[in-house]
Protein backbone atom coordinates (compact mmCIF):
# COMPACT_ATOMS: atom_id res chain seq x y z
CA UNK A 1 0.00 0.00 0.00
CA UNK A 2 3.18 2.11 0.45
CA UNK A 3 2.63 3.31 -3.39
CA UNK A 4 -1.25 4.41 -2.44
CA UNK A 5 0.34 7.19 0.29
CA UNK A 6 2.48 9.19 -2.18
CA UNK A 7 2.11 12.50 -1.46
CA UNK A 8 -0.03 14.13 -4.55
CA UNK A 9 1.53 16.79 -7.28
CA UNK A 10 0.95 20.34 -6.23
CA UNK A 11 0.10 20.92 -9.79
CA UNK A 12 -3.34 19.07 -9.39
CA UNK A 13 -6.55 21.07 -9.10
CA UNK A 14 -7.78 21.39 -5.54
CA UNK A 15 -10.39 22.62 -3.53
CA UNK A 16 -10.63 25.01 -1.39
CA UNK A 17 -8.14 25.00 1.91
CA UNK A 18 -5.53 23.33 0.14
CA UNK A 19 -2.63 25.26 0.85
CA UNK A 20 -2.26 23.40 4.10
CA UNK A 21 -2.30 20.50 2.47
CA UNK A 22 0.88 19.83 3.41
CA UNK A 23 0.37 18.93 7.08
CA UNK A 24 -2.68 16.91 6.13
CA UNK A 25 -0.92 14.33 3.41
CA UNK A 26 -1.14 10.76 4.11
CA UNK A 27 1.48 8.90 6.03
CA UNK A 28 4.32 7.70 4.49
CA UNK A 29 5.10 3.88 5.83
CA UNK A 30 3.34 0.65 5.83
CA UNK A 31 2.45 0.35 9.05
CA UNK A 32 1.06 3.73 9.03
CA UNK A 33 -1.55 2.98 5.82
CA UNK A 34 -2.05 -0.52 7.97
CA UNK A 35 -3.51 1.47 10.89
CA UNK A 36 -5.05 4.53 9.11
CA UNK A 37 -7.34 1.46 7.62
CA UNK A 38 -7.80 -0.42 10.49
CA UNK A 39 -8.59 2.54 12.44
CA UNK A 40 -11.33 3.23 9.49
CA UNK A 41 -12.66 0.49 8.74
CA UNK A 42 -13.32 -0.33 12.82
CA UNK A 43 -15.74 2.77 12.87
CA UNK A 44 -17.65 1.39 9.93
CA UNK A 45 -17.93 -1.96 11.07
CA UNK A 46 -19.12 -1.14 14.49
CA UNK A 47 -21.81 0.98 12.76
CA UNK A 48 -22.83 -1.88 10.06
CA UNK A 49 -22.74 -4.47 12.84
CA UNK A 50 -25.64 -2.40 14.93
CA UNK A 51 -27.96 -2.11 11.98
CA UNK A 52 -28.06 -5.96 12.25
CA UNK A 53 -27.31 -7.04 15.58
CA UNK A 54 -30.67 -5.99 16.94
CA UNK A 55 -32.33 -8.18 14.28
CA UNK A 56 -31.77 -11.14 17.23
CA UNK A 57 -32.62 -9.16 19.87
CA UNK A 58 -36.27 -8.25 18.49
CA UNK A 59 -38.32 -11.67 21.02
CA UNK A 60 -35.88 -10.81 23.79
CA UNK A 61 -36.61 -6.84 24.05
CA UNK A 62 -39.94 -7.47 23.83
CA UNK A 63 -40.87 -9.81 26.31
CA UNK A 64 -38.54 -7.47 29.08
CA UNK A 65 -40.05 -4.34 27.79
CA UNK A 66 -43.27 -4.85 25.39
CA UNK A 67 -43.85 -3.51 22.37
CA UNK A 68 -45.76 -4.29 18.57
CA UNK A 69 -44.20 -5.86 15.84
CA UNK A 70 -44.37 -1.95 14.47
CA UNK A 71 -42.74 -0.77 17.75
CA UNK A 72 -39.87 -3.45 17.13
CA UNK A 73 -39.61 -2.38 13.52
CA UNK A 74 -39.03 1.45 14.62
CA UNK A 75 -36.26 0.04 16.93
CA UNK A 76 -34.23 -0.78 13.88
CA UNK A 77 -35.81 2.14 11.88
CA UNK A 78 -35.04 4.77 14.45
CA UNK A 79 -31.35 4.08 13.84
CA UNK A 80 -31.66 3.58 9.95
CA UNK A 81 -33.66 6.29 9.58
CA UNK A 82 -31.40 8.84 11.50
CA UNK A 83 -28.12 7.56 9.96
CA UNK A 84 -29.18 7.91 6.34
CA UNK A 85 -31.13 11.72 7.09
CA UNK A 86 -28.33 13.71 8.49
CA UNK A 87 -25.47 11.64 6.21
CA UNK A 88 -25.78 14.11 3.40
CA UNK A 89 -25.11 17.07 5.69
CA UNK A 90 -22.53 14.97 7.47
CA UNK A 91 -20.56 14.40 4.48
CA UNK A 92 -20.58 18.59 3.57
CA UNK A 93 -19.81 19.16 6.76
CA UNK A 94 -16.86 16.85 6.70
CA UNK A 95 -16.07 18.83 3.22
CA UNK A 96 -15.63 22.02 4.94
CA UNK A 97 -13.87 21.58 8.16
CA UNK A 98 -12.23 17.74 7.58
CA UNK A 99 -13.49 14.55 8.00
CA UNK A 100 -11.29 13.38 10.65
CA UNK A 101 -12.55 15.65 13.41
CA UNK A 102 -16.48 14.49 12.59
CA UNK A 103 -15.29 11.06 12.05
CA UNK A 104 -14.48 11.44 16.24
CA UNK A 105 -17.61 13.87 16.92
CA UNK A 106 -19.66 10.94 15.37
CA UNK A 107 -18.09 7.92 17.19
CA UNK A 108 -18.53 9.88 20.69
CA UNK A 109 -22.68 10.33 19.71
CA UNK A 110 -22.60 6.61 18.62
CA UNK A 111 -20.60 5.50 22.07
CA UNK A 112 -23.30 7.89 24.20
CA UNK A 113 -26.31 6.31 22.65
CA UNK A 114 -25.19 3.09 22.80
CA UNK A 115 -24.59 3.44 26.64
CA UNK A 116 -28.40 4.81 26.23
CA UNK A 117 -29.64 1.75 24.56
CA UNK A 118 -28.23 -0.34 27.61
CA UNK A 119 -29.43 1.42 29.83
CA UNK A 120 -33.20 2.23 28.45
CA UNK A 121 -36.83 1.19 30.68
CA UNK A 122 -38.86 1.36 28.32
CA UNK A 123 -39.26 0.88 24.35
CA UNK A 124 -40.28 4.56 23.88
CA UNK A 125 -36.52 5.88 25.08
CA UNK A 126 -34.98 2.24 23.61
CA UNK A 127 -36.01 4.22 20.26
CA UNK A 128 -35.22 7.83 21.15
CA UNK A 129 -31.82 6.39 22.08
CA UNK A 130 -31.66 4.39 18.85
CA UNK A 131 -31.74 7.57 16.89
CA UNK A 132 -28.89 9.05 18.66
CA UNK A 133 -26.60 6.24 17.73
CA UNK A 134 -27.92 6.81 14.13
CA UNK A 135 -27.33 10.24 14.00
CA UNK A 136 -23.78 9.23 15.72
CA UNK A 137 -23.32 6.38 12.95
CA UNK A 138 -24.40 8.87 9.99
CA UNK A 139 -21.05 11.22 10.57
CA UNK A 140 -18.91 7.84 9.96
CA UNK A 141 -19.81 6.41 6.59
CA UNK A 142 -18.85 9.76 4.45
CA UNK A 143 -16.15 10.00 6.27
CA UNK A 144 -14.53 6.97 6.07
CA UNK A 145 -14.69 7.19 2.47
CA UNK A 146 -13.09 10.57 2.11
CA UNK A 147 -9.93 9.62 4.48
CA UNK A 148 -9.82 6.59 2.84
CA UNK A 149 -9.57 8.64 -0.84
CA UNK A 150 -7.24 10.72 0.26
CA UNK A 151 -4.96 8.26 2.83
CA UNK A 152 -4.76 6.05 -1.10
CA UNK A 153 -4.97 8.64 -3.31
CA UNK A 154 -3.69 5.71 -5.79
CA UNK A 155 -6.59 4.35 -7.60
CA UNK A 156 -5.40 0.89 -7.58
CA UNK A 157 -4.18 1.20 -3.84
CA UNK A 158 -7.70 2.53 -3.21
CA UNK A 159 -9.67 0.04 -4.94
CA UNK A 160 -7.64 -2.45 -2.44
CA UNK A 161 -8.49 0.27 0.34
CA UNK A 162 -12.26 0.10 -0.46
CA UNK A 163 -12.57 -3.97 -0.56
CA UNK A 164 -11.51 -3.94 2.61
CA UNK A 165 -13.93 -1.04 4.17
CA UNK A 166 -16.21 -2.80 2.42
CA UNK A 167 -15.19 -6.27 3.83
CA UNK A 168 -15.19 -4.83 7.27
CA UNK A 169 -18.22 -3.41 6.77
CA UNK A 170 -20.47 -6.40 5.00
CA UNK A 171 -19.19 -8.46 7.85
CA UNK A 172 -20.37 -6.11 10.25
CA UNK A 173 -23.73 -6.48 8.86
CA UNK A 174 -23.74 -9.55 8.77
CA UNK A 175 -22.13 -10.88 11.62
CA UNK A 176 -25.03 -9.04 13.86
CA UNK A 177 -26.88 -11.97 14.01
CA UNK A 178 -24.18 -14.18 15.04
CA UNK A 179 -22.57 -11.86 17.26
CA UNK A 180 -25.67 -10.65 18.68
CA UNK A 181 -27.33 -14.05 19.56
CA UNK A 182 -24.49 -15.42 21.51
CA UNK A 183 -24.59 -11.72 23.36
CA UNK A 184 -28.28 -12.27 24.20
CA UNK A 185 -27.74 -15.69 25.26
CA UNK A 186 -25.36 -15.06 27.37
CA UNK A 187 -25.17 -11.55 28.96
CA UNK A 188 -29.01 -10.26 27.86
CA UNK A 189 -30.10 -8.10 24.89
CA UNK A 190 -28.42 -4.85 26.65
CA UNK A 191 -24.85 -6.43 26.19
CA UNK A 192 -25.49 -5.98 22.26
CA UNK A 193 -25.20 -2.65 23.14
CA UNK A 194 -22.60 -1.94 25.80
CA UNK A 195 -20.36 -4.28 23.85
CA UNK A 196 -20.41 -0.76 21.50
CA UNK A 197 -18.16 1.62 24.11
CA UNK A 198 -15.05 0.23 24.43
CA UNK A 199 -14.73 -0.60 20.30
CA UNK A 200 -15.53 3.09 20.05
CA UNK A 201 -12.65 4.35 22.53
CA UNK A 202 -10.16 2.32 20.55
CA UNK A 203 -11.25 3.64 17.15
CA UNK A 204 -11.04 7.25 18.45
CA UNK A 205 -7.77 6.25 20.08
CA UNK A 206 -6.09 5.20 17.06
CA UNK A 207 -8.09 7.86 14.38
CA UNK A 208 -6.06 10.41 16.89
CA UNK A 209 -2.59 9.03 16.39
CA UNK A 210 -2.62 7.52 12.72
CA UNK A 211 -5.18 9.11 10.39
CA UNK A 212 -4.06 12.77 8.45
CA UNK A 213 -7.13 14.81 8.10
CA UNK A 214 -8.79 15.09 5.37
CA UNK A 215 -8.64 18.71 2.76
CA UNK A 216 -11.01 20.85 3.52
CA UNK A 217 -13.21 22.89 1.32
CA UNK A 218 -14.90 25.93 3.66
CA UNK A 219 -17.10 26.77 1.10
CA UNK A 220 -19.56 24.17 1.16
CA UNK A 221 -22.46 25.44 3.59
CA UNK A 222 -24.98 24.44 5.40
CA UNK A 223 -28.58 23.40 3.84
CA UNK A 224 -31.13 23.52 6.23
CA UNK A 225 -34.19 23.42 4.16
CA UNK A 226 -32.90 20.21 2.28
CA UNK A 227 -31.99 18.16 5.25
CA UNK A 228 -35.66 19.21 6.60
CA UNK A 229 -37.35 17.98 3.49
CA UNK A 230 -35.23 14.68 3.21
CA UNK A 231 -35.83 14.13 6.52
CA UNK A 232 -39.77 14.51 5.91
CA UNK A 233 -39.70 12.48 3.10
CA UNK A 234 -37.87 9.84 4.14
CA UNK A 235 -40.08 9.33 7.61
CA UNK A 236 -43.20 9.90 5.74
CA UNK A 237 -42.33 7.22 3.49
CA UNK A 238 -40.98 4.55 6.22
CA UNK A 239 -43.57 5.15 8.32
CA UNK A 240 -46.04 4.52 5.65
CA UNK A 241 -44.96 0.81 5.27
CA UNK A 242 -45.12 0.34 8.90
CA UNK A 243 -48.03 1.68 9.76
CA UNK A 244 -49.54 -0.38 6.18
CA UNK A 245 -48.24 -3.65 7.55
CA UNK A 246 -50.01 -2.64 11.20
CA UNK A 247 -53.03 -0.70 10.03
CA UNK A 248 -53.87 -2.36 6.16
CA UNK A 249 -52.57 -1.17 2.70
CA UNK A 250 -55.91 0.29 1.89
CA UNK A 251 -55.83 2.27 5.37
CA UNK A 252 -55.74 6.06 4.89
CA UNK A 253 -53.11 6.58 8.04
CA UNK A 254 -50.52 5.05 5.40
CA UNK A 255 -51.83 6.91 2.57
CA UNK A 256 -51.61 10.12 4.22
CA UNK A 257 -48.02 9.23 5.08
CA UNK A 258 -46.87 8.10 1.64
CA UNK A 259 -48.44 11.30 0.08
CA UNK A 260 -46.48 13.33 2.99
CA UNK A 261 -43.05 11.64 2.08
CA UNK A 262 -43.83 11.88 -1.58
CA UNK A 263 -44.73 15.38 -1.40
CA UNK A 264 -41.60 16.48 0.70
CA UNK A 265 -39.19 14.36 -2.12
CA UNK A 266 -40.90 16.43 -4.45
CA UNK A 267 -40.13 19.50 -2.81
CA UNK A 268 -36.76 18.23 -1.46
CA UNK A 269 -35.78 18.26 -5.51
CA UNK A 270 -36.98 21.84 -6.51
CA UNK A 271 -35.19 23.10 -3.31
CA UNK A 272 -32.01 21.82 -4.56
CA UNK A 273 -32.09 22.60 -7.42
CA UNK A 274 -32.53 26.51 -6.94
CA UNK A 275 -29.61 26.64 -3.88
CA UNK A 276 -26.26 27.90 -4.79
CA UNK A 277 -24.59 25.31 -2.26
CA UNK A 278 -27.27 22.07 -2.24
CA UNK A 279 -26.97 19.39 0.29
CA UNK A 280 -27.61 17.16 -2.63
CA UNK A 281 -25.24 18.43 -5.86
CA UNK A 282 -27.86 16.76 -8.05
CA UNK A 283 -25.08 18.06 -11.17
CA UNK A 284 -23.22 14.56 -9.96
CA UNK A 285 -25.80 12.68 -11.26
CA UNK A 286 -24.95 13.30 -14.67
CA UNK A 287 -22.72 10.55 -14.86
CA UNK A 288 -25.19 7.70 -15.57
CA UNK A 289 -22.55 5.41 -13.78
CA UNK A 290 -23.02 7.27 -10.19
CA UNK A 291 -26.91 7.43 -10.93
CA UNK A 292 -26.97 3.65 -11.84
CA UNK A 293 -24.56 2.99 -8.64
CA UNK A 294 -26.72 4.55 -6.16
CA UNK A 295 -29.57 3.64 -7.80
CA UNK A 296 -28.24 0.12 -7.41
CA UNK A 297 -27.36 0.84 -3.84
CA UNK A 298 -30.71 1.79 -2.38
CA UNK A 299 -32.12 -1.79 -3.62
CA UNK A 300 -29.04 -3.58 -2.36
CA UNK A 301 -29.80 -2.24 1.38
CA UNK A 302 -33.23 -2.75 0.93
CA UNK A 303 -33.32 -6.21 0.64
CA UNK A 304 -30.75 -7.66 2.79
CA UNK A 305 -31.76 -5.32 5.73
CA UNK A 306 -35.34 -6.24 4.89
CA UNK A 307 -34.47 -10.18 4.39
CA UNK A 308 -32.51 -10.10 7.57
CA UNK A 309 -35.29 -8.98 9.86
CA UNK A 310 -38.02 -11.25 7.84
CA UNK A 311 -35.01 -14.32 8.46
CA UNK A 312 -34.48 -13.68 12.38
CA UNK A 313 -37.85 -13.59 13.00
CA UNK A 314 -39.13 -16.03 10.96
CA UNK A 315 -36.51 -18.77 12.53
CA UNK A 316 -37.52 -17.95 16.35
CA UNK A 317 -40.70 -17.61 15.61
CA UNK A 318 -42.14 -19.51 12.95
CA UNK A 319 -39.65 -22.45 13.51
CA UNK A 320 -38.69 -21.85 17.23
CA UNK A 321 -34.75 -21.90 17.11
CA UNK A 322 -33.73 -20.25 19.87
CA UNK A 323 -31.48 -16.56 19.35
CA UNK A 324 -28.51 -18.76 19.58
CA UNK A 325 -29.20 -21.19 17.27
CA UNK A 326 -30.36 -18.30 14.69
CA UNK A 327 -27.11 -16.51 14.67
CA UNK A 328 -25.27 -20.20 14.02
CA UNK A 329 -27.72 -21.00 11.33
CA UNK A 330 -26.84 -17.33 9.71
CA UNK A 331 -23.13 -17.92 10.44
CA UNK A 332 -22.54 -19.59 7.12
CA UNK A 333 -24.10 -15.86 5.38
CA UNK A 334 -22.00 -14.05 7.80
CA UNK A 335 -18.70 -15.75 6.42
CA UNK A 336 -19.75 -15.14 3.24
CA UNK A 337 -20.44 -11.94 3.12
CA UNK A 338 -17.08 -11.21 4.46
CA UNK A 339 -15.01 -13.11 1.85
CA UNK A 340 -17.51 -11.72 -1.00
CA UNK A 341 -16.64 -8.44 0.03
CA UNK A 342 -12.82 -8.65 0.23
CA UNK A 343 -13.13 -10.54 -3.21
CA UNK A 344 -14.86 -7.52 -4.47
CA UNK A 345 -12.12 -5.12 -3.89
CA UNK A 346 -9.73 -7.22 -5.81
CA UNK A 347 -11.94 -8.42 -8.50
CA UNK A 348 -12.52 -4.35 -9.65
CA UNK A 349 -8.69 -3.44 -9.15
CA UNK A 350 -8.34 -6.10 -11.83
CA UNK A 351 -11.58 -6.22 -14.32
CA UNK A 352 -13.61 -2.77 -13.04
CA UNK A 353 -17.00 -2.82 -11.15
CA UNK A 354 -18.90 -3.89 -13.41
CA UNK A 355 -18.63 -7.89 -13.13
CA UNK A 356 -18.46 -7.98 -9.81
CA UNK A 357 -21.55 -5.77 -9.42
CA UNK A 358 -23.98 -8.32 -11.82
CA UNK A 359 -22.17 -11.08 -10.38
CA UNK A 360 -23.23 -10.31 -6.86
CA UNK A 361 -26.82 -9.61 -7.75
CA UNK A 362 -27.43 -12.70 -10.30
CA UNK A 363 -26.57 -14.59 -6.75
CA UNK A 364 -28.38 -12.79 -4.68
CA UNK A 365 -31.56 -12.75 -6.36
CA UNK A 366 -31.10 -16.87 -6.77
CA UNK A 367 -30.75 -16.79 -2.81
CA UNK A 368 -34.11 -14.33 -2.19
CA UNK A 369 -35.96 -17.15 -5.22
CA UNK A 370 -34.90 -20.24 -2.94
CA UNK A 371 -35.70 -18.56 0.69
CA UNK A 372 -38.90 -16.96 -0.93
CA UNK A 373 -40.41 -21.16 -1.03
CA UNK A 374 -39.26 -21.96 2.53
CA UNK A 375 -42.13 -22.54 4.90
CA UNK A 376 -42.26 -24.27 8.39
CA UNK A 377 -41.42 -27.93 7.43
CA UNK A 378 -38.65 -26.71 4.85
CA UNK A 379 -35.01 -28.36 5.73
CA UNK A 380 -32.91 -26.16 7.62
CA UNK A 381 -30.28 -26.65 5.03
CA UNK A 382 -32.49 -25.31 2.58
CA UNK A 383 -32.97 -21.93 4.41
CA UNK A 384 -28.97 -21.71 4.62
CA UNK A 385 -28.30 -22.24 1.01
CA UNK A 386 -30.65 -19.58 0.31
CA UNK A 387 -28.92 -17.35 2.69
CA UNK A 388 -25.44 -17.70 1.86
CA UNK A 389 -26.48 -16.97 -1.91
CA UNK A 390 -28.32 -13.94 -0.78
CA UNK A 391 -24.72 -13.21 1.28
CA UNK A 392 -23.21 -13.18 -2.36
CA UNK A 393 -24.91 -9.87 -2.99
CA UNK A 394 -21.32 -8.51 -1.07
CA UNK A 395 -19.15 -8.83 -4.42
CA UNK A 396 -21.35 -5.54 -5.45
CA UNK A 397 -20.53 -3.22 -2.70
CA UNK A 398 -17.09 -2.08 -2.86
CA UNK A 399 -17.01 -2.00 -6.70
CA UNK A 400 -20.53 0.18 -6.09
CA UNK A 401 -18.63 2.74 -3.75
CA UNK A 402 -15.51 2.44 -6.35
CA UNK A 403 -18.02 3.60 -9.05
CA UNK A 404 -19.15 6.60 -7.20
CA UNK A 405 -16.17 8.02 -5.42
CA UNK A 406 -14.33 7.42 -9.18
CA UNK A 407 -17.33 9.11 -10.65
CA UNK A 408 -17.54 12.27 -8.28
CA UNK A 409 -13.67 13.08 -8.22
CA UNK A 410 -11.54 13.49 -4.58
CA UNK A 411 -12.73 17.42 -4.26
CA UNK A 412 -16.34 15.52 -3.81
CA UNK A 413 -15.26 12.37 -1.89
CA UNK A 414 -17.26 14.06 1.51
CA UNK A 415 -20.51 14.58 -0.19
CA UNK A 416 -20.28 11.27 -2.43
CA UNK A 417 -19.51 9.35 0.23
CA UNK A 418 -22.85 10.64 1.91
CA UNK A 419 -24.88 10.43 -1.80
CA UNK A 420 -24.19 6.82 -1.86
CA UNK A 421 -24.33 5.78 1.71
CA UNK A 422 -27.38 7.89 2.40
CA UNK A 423 -28.90 6.58 -0.61
CA UNK A 424 -28.16 2.96 1.13
CA UNK A 425 -29.21 3.41 4.15
CA UNK A 426 -32.63 4.81 3.47
CA UNK A 427 -33.31 1.77 1.30
CA UNK A 428 -32.60 0.07 4.22
CA UNK A 429 -34.80 1.87 6.73
CA UNK A 430 -37.76 1.26 3.66
CA UNK A 431 -36.58 -2.35 3.36
CA UNK A 432 -37.40 -2.60 7.21
CA UNK A 433 -40.60 -1.64 7.07
CA UNK A 434 -42.07 -2.78 3.73
CA UNK A 435 -40.68 -6.27 3.79
CA UNK A 436 -41.64 -6.34 7.94
CA UNK A 437 -44.97 -5.44 6.39
CA UNK A 438 -45.50 -8.27 4.28
CA UNK A 439 -44.52 -11.13 6.80
CA UNK A 440 -47.47 -11.21 8.91
CA UNK A 441 -47.73 -11.68 12.64
CA UNK A 442 -47.82 -14.13 14.94
CA UNK A 443 -48.33 -17.95 13.68
CA UNK A 444 -48.67 -16.31 10.06
CA UNK A 445 -45.53 -15.45 9.48
CA UNK A 446 -44.63 -16.18 6.29
CA UNK A 447 -40.97 -15.75 3.82
CA UNK A 448 -42.97 -16.26 0.52
CA UNK A 449 -44.07 -12.83 -0.09
CA UNK A 450 -41.63 -10.50 1.08
CA UNK A 451 -38.62 -12.95 -0.05
CA UNK A 452 -40.21 -12.85 -3.78
CA UNK A 453 -40.30 -8.94 -3.42
CA UNK A 454 -36.85 -9.21 -2.29
CA UNK A 455 -35.88 -11.60 -5.50
CA UNK A 456 -37.44 -9.33 -7.53
CA UNK A 457 -35.95 -5.74 -6.10
CA UNK A 458 -32.36 -7.62 -7.05
CA UNK A 459 -33.59 -8.50 -10.71
CA UNK A 460 -34.63 -4.65 -10.99
CA UNK A 461 -31.08 -4.08 -9.35
CA UNK A 462 -29.38 -6.19 -12.16
CA UNK A 463 -30.80 -4.24 -15.01
CA UNK A 464 -30.05 -1.21 -13.66
CA UNK A 465 -26.65 -2.18 -13.01
CA UNK A 466 -26.57 -3.29 -16.89
CA UNK A 467 -28.19 -0.37 -18.45
CA UNK A 468 -25.63 2.49 -16.95
CA UNK A 469 -22.80 1.13 -15.43
CA UNK A 470 -20.01 0.83 -17.57
CA UNK A 471 -17.22 -1.61 -17.60
CA UNK A 472 -14.48 0.32 -16.05
CA UNK A 473 -14.75 3.67 -14.39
Amino acid sequence: MTRGTQPRSTTEPAASGRDHAQSTEPGNTTRDSAIALLSVCLGFFVIQLDVTIVNVALPAIQREIGGSLAGLQWVIDAYTLALASIMLTAGSTADRIGAKKVFVLGLTAFAVGSAACAAAPSLGVLIAARAVQGLGASALLPCSLALLVHQFPDPRARAGALGVWGGMGSLGVALGPVFGGALVATAGWRSIFLVNVPICALTVFLLRRHVTESPLNPQRRPDLPGLLLGVLSLAGLTAGFITAGQRGWLSPVPAALFAVGLIAGWLFVRAERRRTSPLLPLGLFRSRSLSGATGVGVIFNLVLYGSLLCLSLFLQQARHQSVLATGLLLLPMSLVVGIGSLASGRLTARFGPRPPILAGLTLAAAGAAVLATAGPATRLAVIVGGSVLLGLVSLAMPAMTAVVVGAAGPEHAGVAGGILNAARQSGGALGVALLGSLLGSGRALSLHVPLAVAAGGYLVALALAWITIRSRS
